[in-house]
């Protein structure tokens, strides 16, 4: 499946289920953020993930955790091994405060985010920080957040195995700071399962 640049999906990931994200042109970002199935409170946790990885860079074996401390997914394969989980998805203030040369309406992770995981009773305020798959962010030795371009070469991927049931948003960024000045699109598969896109079912 493919998510057109600057828009969003959701997938509902049943245990067990392998999630693949795939980067088909090169340096281009996508948002993930998950809930599990029936909750929306109990959703992905930053906090939670860094703090029992201890450190800020999440790669294959790695896990990432619920608010609740409970894993949601785990890292497999991983082509990439640099993906971000500091920043939260860009949204309409992001690009208010952080692109002085933009003016007006701006597509947003954020805005995307809630409308796909909408049909799956996610609210606005159920979603938190993302991780930002293939995102390089990189902090100075002055604590500075150095957003640089991602390493993801056309054809990468990453791979996220379900140890719950899961609704996994998704996003091919639209921040033209996060990927090097241009937008593309970003492809996914779930292997063997089917999936749900924009609130309907796909075969």
């Amino acid at each position: 499946m493919r998510i057109e640049r600057q828009s969003g999906a959701a997938v509902v990931l049943p245990k067990g289920a392998t999630l693949r994200l795939i980067d088909p042109f090169g340096e281009q970002v996508a948002d993930l953020y998950a809930v599990a199935v029936g909750d929306p409170t109990h959703a992905l946790s930053s906090g939670r993930s860094l703090d029992y990885a201890e450190r800020i860079w999440l790669t294959t074996g790695d896990i990432l955790y619920s608010n609740r401390s409970v894993p949601m997914l785990r890292i497999g394969t991983d082509l990439v091994g640099r993906h971000d989980f500091l920043l939260t998805p860009c949204s309409q203030e992001t690009f208010d405060l952080l692109y002085p040369d933009w003016e007006g309406y701006h597509p947003s992770c954020f805005e995307n985010l809630c409308k796909a995981m909408a049909p799956h009773g996610v609210q606005p305020s159920h979603i938190g920080t993302t991780f930002n798959t293939f995102m390089n962010v990189v902090v100075t030795e002055t604590g500075a957040l150095d957003i640089r371009p991602p390493l993801s070469q056309a054809g990468d991927y990453i791979e996220l195995h379900a140890e719950m049931d899961l609704v996994v948003g998704l996003t091919a960024c639209s921040a033209e700071m996060s990927n090097n000045g241009t937008l593309k699109p970003i492809d996914y598969e779930v292997v063997g399962l089917s999936t749900v896109r924009d609130g309907t079912q796909d075969a």
